[in-house]
């Protein structure tokens, strides 16, 4: 009985093969002599159960290879069917044979998106290898460039005959896309987003895209675009609304906004206004806005009535000022630790208080193995012409090169300007002592006023790439009032950043300094100068260029430092620097010969920061110094 079983077993399984034949996978060949010895074998063995129904196929685990210029073969590795399917278990031969043929059209439709409307793409599978090999074949063709911009303006007129006209040619002139560059979906969807964005960024904020469309003729390779665009109302600045106040006065945000009502809207107006209220302390989170709640009445009533109606403005729009505002904690006590190549390991509090009489007290403590310092700043709120006042006291101590300083200071400072043109004028009284190897003790006392200006044109103040910051000080003690000795001072410091391709910046930097004065000794050692360190000269310790005395470095009359440095973000946010160093710090001009030190380094754009890890070589010490800096520095 087994092996009558067994033969009608086999003699099903052969009445099977004809219809197996026309499946895409082979059915196994077998001869008759292995016919014969799998009978015998079965005769052995109990019968296995009939099939209830027909067995799953096999997942397959399969490769892909893709043939194409880099760029698209990117666009097709992350986007196709092909590539998200792979590993997934529950891909069979069939399917991944579905996933084959579709692939061609699929790669059609992604590299149109760059501009590429008549490709050559066809696609395969190889399974003659230990595992299946999809492959994909594209040939991109020529592709579409842009044959013509119909860019069309509605609106954009002047209400007043004091008003300029809206500059529609040179808003034309800064269309992304232009006529001879290649048609790209995504470069389309960004020209269209950053035209209006340009336009709602003064006058018009109002504006919207009406009507946009590319036609592209595949076998000219040319696509024609056409924009339409609506000015909207010519929006003009009315009055401030304030929220979210609760122990402070109005008058804080009153004071600070130099927007007047009936002013031309302005983004970057409300921008410098919501820094300016974030730069205060006083609040934890600030917002500043148009007032849109009329605005959005006036849509909804449109839709009600059967859709949004886009119409010609009919004169200038006045609309409110909104400020949020979130108030900071009254107190606030934080504590930090860190470590500089500079000065060494580091721990520090500060302690904030916002409402000490009235005033806003500001106040630190800072340990560092080289520095400690401990001083306190009270700040009235800034008053309605724009002027930032603060008093305050300190104490700090230096041990560096050999030579330690102890220095009291008290202080007022006058404040005025924007982030990007800061001024500011500070008059301060100190007692100074310093102390060199066994030599007495020197102690020096002076009142001088100094005047600083900062001018910041950069793309961005956390992580520049291109632009430049300035700092010019002028400080001069010209009586002997509170003055062992009258001297003028001169201090000058500029950093540039320009991009050289896609991936590189060129950083240039440079400072001079200079002293006058009769009896140099008698000059607060605060405003002498000495040169060397991760933001001067590096290759060279922290104000190691300077004047020997005994075993210290005293500081000198003049400083004048430079450095060239180029930065190349291979894979971003990492990138590595190579640079060179020059400076010195002297008691006279001629005897600013400097010293060089040269090196290359990481660089990583943190979330905080750029982290930048440099090793360099001194070459007047003939010696290798890490030089480690966290954020820019100014």
């Amino acid at each position: 009985m087994l092996a009558v079983n067994a033969l009608c077993a086999s003699v099903g399984a052969a009445a099977q093969t004809p219809a197996q034949a026309q499946d895409t996978v082979p059915a196994p060949t077998t001869t008759k002599d292995q016919t014969q010895k799998e009978l015998q074998e079965k005769e052995h063995e109990p019968a296995p159960p009939l099939p209830v129904e027909a067995p799953e196929q096999r997942a397959v685990r399969y490769d892909v290879k893709i043939d194409a210029p880099r760029k698209l073969r990117d666009l097709l590795e992350s986007n196709l069917d092909l590539m998200r399917w792979r590993g997934n278990p529950r891909v069979d031969l069939e399917q991944l044979q579905r996933l084959v043929r579709n692939a061609p059209e699929e790669a059609k439709t992604l590299v149109a998106t760059e501009g590429y409307y008549s490709p050559k793409i066809s696609s395969g599978l190889d399974t003659s290898g230990a595992s299946p090999v999809a492959r994909v074949i594209v040939d991109p063709g020529e592709p579409v460039t842009v044959g013509d911009v119909d860019l069309e303006l509605r609106g954009f007129v002047p209400f007043s005959k004091d008003e300029a006209p809206f500059d529609a040619a040179a808003l034309r002139n800064r269309w992304t896309l232009p006529v001879g560059s290649q048609f790209r979906t995504a470069d389309w969807e960004s020209a269209k987003r950053g035209m209006v964005r340009q336009i709602a960024q003064s006058r018009f904020p109002r504006a919207q895209l009406i009507d946009s469309s590319a036609t592209v003729d595949p076998e000219a390779h040319r696509a024609l675009l056409k924009v339409v665009i609506d000015s909207g109302p010519d929006v003009h600045f009315g009055a401030l609304r304030i929220e979210g106040l609760q122990r402070y006065s109005p008058s804080i945000i009153q004071n600070l906004n130099q927007i007047h009502p009936g002013d031309q809207y302005n983004e970057a107006a409300l921008q410098t206004l919501q820094g300016r209220l974030q730069d205060t302390g006083y609040f934890s989170t600030v917002e500043v806005s148009l007032d849109m709640s009329s605005t959005l009445q006036e849509q909804v009533s449109e839709l009600n009535q059967g859709g949004p109606k886009v119409e010609a403005p009919s004169g200038p729009v006045t609309m409110p000022i909104l400020v949020r505002v979130t108030e900071n904690k009254r107190k606030n006590l934080s504590v930090g630790v860190g470590f500089s190549t500079n000065t060494g390991a580091r721990a520090q509090a500060n302690y904030d208080d916002l409402n000490v009489f009235g005033k806003r007290m500001k106040s630190n403590v800072l340990y560092e193995q080289l520095h400690q310092q401990a001083r306190a700043d009270f700040f009235w709120p800034t008053t309605s012409n724009g002027y930032s006042n603060s008093v305050g006291a300190g104490y700090d101590r230096e041990d560096v090169r050999g030579q330690i300083t102890r220095t009291t200071s008290i202080h007022a400072t006058r404040a005025w300007g924007s982030p990007t043109l800061e001024k500011s004028l500070r008059l301060e009284a100190l007692t100074e002592q310093i102390t060199i190897d066994k030599l007495p003790a020197t102690r020096t006392k002076a009142l001088p006023l100094t005047f600083s200006i900062t001018k910041r044109k950069l793309d961005s103040l956390l992580v520049p790439t291109n632009g430049y910051i300035a700092n010019l000080q002028l400080g001069a003690a010209p009586l002997p009032i509170l003055t062992d000795e009258p001297f003028m001072r001169a201090y000058v410091r500029g950093v540039m950043f320009k991009p050289l391709g896609p991936s590189g910046t060129l950083i240039l930097r440079g400072e001079f300094g200079a002293v006058g004065s009769k009896d140099k000794d008698k000059v607060p050692s605060t405003f002498l100068f000495r040169a060397g360190g991760d933001q001067s000269v590096r290759g060279y310790g922290y104000q190691q260029l300077g004047i020997p005395v005994g075993s210290a470095i005293a500081p000198g009359r003049y400083l004048l430092t430079a450095s060239t440095e180029y930065d190349y973000w291979f894979k971003p946010p990492w990138g590595a620097a190579v640079f060179v160093d020059a400076g010195n710090a002297a008691d006279n001009f001629k005897d600013l010969k400097p010293k060089v030190g040269y090196g290359v380094g990481a660089r990583w754009r943190s979330p905080v920061g750029p982290i930048a890890v440099d090793v360099a070589y001194g070459k007047a010490v003939h010696k290798v110094r890490l030089h480690f800096s966290l954020g820019f520095t100014f």
